[in-house]
């Protein structure tokens, strides 16, 4: 017997608002969701490792505090209490979630894994439901590279890195993004020795190269740093861990594997339903967040086109608006997308960045300020911080890229010029700003366009 539902939404992340605001219209509302509620944000990623990543920060800190006239001793590390302090806050928030949802009399909680068996027919665990209406946030999950010998070696993915309890000794870290980065910070914060191996030729090559760049020199100073490291075998010799490229061999104690994340369109078998996905598996959706098949909508990770939680957060408040107005649908406003990297130094950038504006040809005007040249920056000893600004020859903000402390704070007086303001840097110049806050290197950043 097939069970029939008002709505069904796959993925308790984001998707929670959208379960959340059909149930309070009184929909009778089918979440399907394999792990805690929360999604990947709450349960393997943001919220953890930022946690986390607080004590690499805190560390870093004694470690220059001697630029400030400070004599710190040798600091004790409880390892299991750091990660056990996140991991506990959001075990409980996702249980706490859990049970709100189990209570409510509009909601039925699938858990489990839920595949297409046919158009808009789901099966979990042998039950079969339908609905009308299905919204896809099933999200990404770690990709893992075909690397020989992998599969015989013990391995992490950052799923399991965020819950480890005992700091590896020698961490050796595949891949060069953002998930590699911060949890380098984090580890090498810690104690642990790293050895980066990255295919590409810079870390955070995503990133405006200038950033990138000096980004990579900063992090090679930290740590064993190896670029144009393409992964070639893998194995265990006695206890330790071996990679190899076609040059050269690391040894290590522990292997991470952060070479990105791939949609979990394959788990749930789209195809069954009629929905297309691109070649890497997204799911294909139009400017309001419909699939090629009416009644279905996908948003967050699983449809690619940003992969934050505050882009998913966006979306799923379009994905509801559209759902229940379909003959006045809106468009989603993706205007001042930003992102960040927590690691150690932060970065955080909105917009185009230069090379991207050269591959399209469109002529700009770049502004620069340190962080040393202003008064907190002095202050804080940030010497290598810098903001940079991307505009028209009218001084229309085309990107802003920041490196330094308290980058992903920063940027987001040039997000509120960009999504409320004229998009000028005039916005931030002629905005008063207290001196000697850290945010004047912004003011002055836009204005030394």
């Amino acid at each position: 017997m097939v069970e029939k539902f008002d709505l069904i939404v796959i993925g308790a992340g984001s998707g929670l608002d959208i379960v959340s605001a059909a149930s309070s219209k009184g929909l009778k509302v089918a979440l399907i969701e394999k792990g805690p509620m929360g999604g990947t944000c709450l349960n393997r990623g943001c919220i953890p490792s930022k946690m986390i990543i607080h004590s690499a920060d805190l560390m870093q800190e004694i470690k220059r505090a001697h630029l400030f006239g400070l004599k710190v001793g040798k600091v004790k590390i409880d390892f299991a209490k750091i990660t056990d302090r996140a991991n506990n806050a959001v075990d409980k928030d996702a249980q706490e979630i859990e049970e709100s949802i189990r209570k409510s009399k509009n909601i039925t909680l699938f858990k489990g894994t839920g595949k297409f068996i046919g158009p808009k027919t789901l099966d979990i665990g042998g039950k079969q439901l339908t609905s009308d209406k299905i919204v896809i946030g099933a999200g990404t999950r770690p990709s893992i590279p075909p690397i020989e010998g992998l599969d015989t070696v013990p391995y992490m993915t950052s799923d399991e890195a965020l819950r480890l309890r005992k700091l590896p000794k020698h961490l050796i870290i595949v891949g060069g993004g953002y998930i590699a980065c911060e949890l380098a910070h984090f580890f090498g914060s810690m104690g642990s020795s790293i050895t980066i191996l990255q295919r590409n030729v810079r870390l955070l090559p995503d990133e405006d190269e200038e950033v990138s760049l000096k980004f990579t020199e900063l992090f090679s100073k930290q740590y064993d740093v190896k670029l144009g490291f393409t992964v070639k075998k893998v194995e265990k010799i006695k206890n330790k861990i071996i990679v190899r490229s076609d040059r050269e061999k690391v040894e290590g104690t522990d292997l991470l594997i952060a070479t990105g994340r791939i949609p979990n369109s394959d788990i749930l078998d789209v195809s069954k339903t009629n929905v297309l996905t691109n070649k890497a598996g997204f799911v294909e959706t139009n400017d309001y967040l419909q699939t090629n098949v009416p009644g279905i909508y996908a948003f967050g990770d699983i449809a690619g086109k940003y992969l934050f939680k505050h882009s998913a957060n966006l979306e799923a408040e379009y994905v509801t608006y559209n759902m229940f107005n379909e003959n006045n649908l809106k468009k989603v406003d993706y205007t001042g997308m930003p992102h960040a990297v927590f690691s150690y130094p932060q970065v955080a950038g909105v917009g185009a960045t230069e090379q991207e504006l050269k591959e399209k040809k469109i002529d700009y005007l770049v502004g620069k300020y340190k962080y040393i040249d202003s008064g907190m920056g002095l202050a804080i000893e940030d010497q290598d911080g810098f903001v940079k600004f991307l505009t028209d020859y009218q001084g229309k903000i085309l990107g802003c890229h920041i490196m330094g402390h308290e980058a992903s704070t920063l940027i987001h007086e040039v997000l509120v010029s960009i999504k409320a303001g004229k998009g000028h840097v005039n916005d931030i110049i002629d905005t008063i700003h207290i001196h000697p806050a850290l945010s004047e290197v912004v003011q002055r950043g836009a204005g030394s366009v």
